[in-house]
């Protein structure tokens, strides 16, 4: 109806309604038809409003509201009746002796006597700070009395003299007299002597050091008693003698009953071990280097190393049927030269037929100082110091070929030995140790004894364990499954070890020297990878004299008894036995 009548009524007019409830004629004034307007116009009634003010942020964001504006209720101030029980249990459980706790633990101050004797003290477990009794001060004497007697009153001469004296030879007290005590003046250092001492208390340290007291039997490691280790060699039982200058070398047979050892005079004899008797001399004209038996025991041949030679000698021994394969084994129908290298016009070797003497000559270039045989008695091994690169060379008997091996050395070899039961070869220059892998052409390990010179090497018959000598008195055992340096170091002798070796089947080494001893060691290799070798000193072996600087030169073990073969440079090899 609003609607309807404001769409017929003429605003410019004056605008009269009738009401019909008050039955009068009523104006509508201005201000209700501008109101009427903004209602029509969907606008705000009054004109005044702002309908878009500013917006006030009447919430502080930093204040904590409560999750309800509700009221607190009045049981949360009035004290819980179910806590109230709980509480009169804990108390009557507590007082019934059912709940218990622990006393608090006192701390207790320990005090320090400064001047109390610490000779007394009964708290020698304590920890941390240790008392240090002060200083006991001098007792007075006779001469700090204030009426001592004439003889503690020194002169003006010798109160004179002290006045010469420095002030820390002066006497600090000078003794005088009075009559009575009454006269004695106060003593002039009083606060000065008072001072020293208290610092003397308070800047001493607080901590006592205690002397450990070790026994020095202690620190030694438990060793077996030497006589639970028998047998080993002890004392000289026979000496061979017949060589004219120093024995350079000796070999023992595989059997045990013959001795071969050469010397400087040229000269190679063959001994019968038991009793000491010369049954085969061979003199090959120049100071004999080496001599090794071959380790095969159906061939009697020795093999002598004397300059810039090699001799593979029949020796005559064994029986006829012996003789007989020794005889095939060293024919030789015309003289040959091999080489595996790419120059064949020059060979390193010449096999060649010895006139004078039943056997094999080979001729080398330069002087040769070792020789080792391979264990099956075919292959033997030479070294040659100034050979370069063809100063280690490996010799096939059966065959009459010479080979190079297939490596590089590093450094002037000193001598080279073979694996007891592998295809190995262990050479020793003057730093390290090369072990190769003959089959597979390759270095398989490095050693380094870490000594001034390498002088000799030694395998231990199981092949897992090596000792090298050297040149200042060293002895490196090297465990081959656990390092590539020395498991334990001997520093057991003055002067150069000249010669290492190992027993074949008795758990002894030896290392001689240049001053004429020998020290036997018990060397026992156990299977289990977990223990390790047990290394005892035994034995020194004295006997040799020294002459022109050098002592023993060379020795050997018997290969199935716990004998020791010496010998040295006074031209004499001794026997010693358990």
């Amino acid at each position: 109806m609003l609607e309807a009548f404001l769409a017929r009524t003429d605003f410019s007019k004056k605008i009269i309604v009738h009401d019909d409830y008050n039955d009068e004629d009523v104006e509508i004034p201005k201000e209700w038809q501008k109101l009427i307007r903004s209602l029509l116009k969907g606008k705000t009634p009054h004109a005044d409003v702002n309908p878009y003010p500013e917006y006030v942020d009447w919430v502080k964001h930093d204040a904590v509201h409560p999750m309800s504006n509700a009221p607190e209720p009045k049981r949360r101030f009035i004290p819980s009746k179910s806590e109230h029980k709980k509480i009169v249990r804990l108390i009557t459980a507590i007082r019934k002796g059912h709940i218990t706790f622990e006393p608090p633990k006192e701390e207790k101050r320990i005090y320090h006597d400064l001047w109390g004797d610490d000779s007394s003290s009964t708290d020698k477990a304590r920890q941390g700070l240790r008392f240090i009794p002060p200083p006991k001060a001098k007792l007075p004497g006779h001469e700090e009395s204030y009426n001592p007697s004439l003889e503690y009153i020194p002169t003006q001469e010798e109160i004179s003299s002290y006045e010469l004296m420095y002030e820390e030879d002066r006497p600090k007290f000078i003794p005088k007299r009075y009559d009575s005590l009454r006269k004695v003046p106060a003593y002039d250092k009083a606060v000065e002597e008072s001072f020293a001492r208290c610092s003397d208390i308070i800047l001493c340290p607080r901590v006592r050091k205690k002397r450990i007291n070790i026994d020095p039997e202690s620190l030694k490691p438990k060793l077996p008693n030497r006589k639970d280790l028998r047998p080993y060699p002890i004392t000289c039982f026979l000496e061979y003698k017949g060589h004219n200058d120093a024995v350079t070398s000796i070999s023992v047979h595989v059997s045990g009953q013959w001795l071969a050892s050469g010397s400087k005079d040229g000269t190679v004899r063959i001994w019968e071990v038991e009793t000491g008797r010369c049954i085969k001399k061979w003199d090959v004209g120049e100071a004999v280097n080496c001599v090794a038996w071959n380790p095969a025991p159906d061939f009697l041949v020795l093999a002598i190393a004397a300059g810039q030679d090699v001799l593979v000698l029949n020796t005559g021994l064994g029986s006829a049927e012996e003789q007989q394969r020794v005889e095939q084994l060293l024919n030789i129908d015309a003289p040959s030269g091999t080489d595996n290298s790419d120059d064949k016009s020059t060979p390193i070797v010449s096999w060649i037929k010895h006139d004078k003497h039943e056997g094999i000559r080979l001729k080398h270039i330069k002087t040769v100082t070792s020789v080792v045989w391979h264990r099956k008695g075919d292959y033997f091994s030479i070294v040659m110091p100034t050979g370069d690169s063809k100063a280690v060379l490996i010799h096939q008997l059966s065959k009459k070929v010479t080979q190079r091996i297939p490596f590089k050395l590093h450094g002037h070899p000193v001598s080279s030995v073979f694996h007891p039961c592998r295809s190995i070869l262990f050479i020793a220059t003057k730093k390290s140790v090369r072990v190769y892998d003959l089959l597979k052409e390759e270095l398989i390990r490095k050693l380094e004894p870490g000594v001034r010179e390498v002088s000799s090497i030694a395998v231990h018959p199981a092949g897992d364990n090596v000792i090298v000598g050297s040149r200042e008195g060293k002895v490196c055992w090297f465990d081959m499954d656990l390092s590539t340096h020395p498991f334990k170091i001997l520093k057991c002798q003055t002067k150069d070890i000249t010669t290492v070796a190992f027993h074949r089947s008795y758990p002894l080494f030896v290392a001689s020297s240049e001053n004429g001893t020998a020290y036997v060691f018990h060397g026992m290799v156990y299977s289990d990878l977990n223990q390790n070798p047990l290394i005892v000193p035994l034995e020194i072996l004295h006997g040799h004299t020294t002459t022109h600087g050098r002592g023993v030169i060379d020795y050997t073990f018997h290969p199935r008894q716990p004998w020791l073969f010496t010998a040295g440079s006074d031209s004499i090899i001794k026997l010693y036995c358990h």
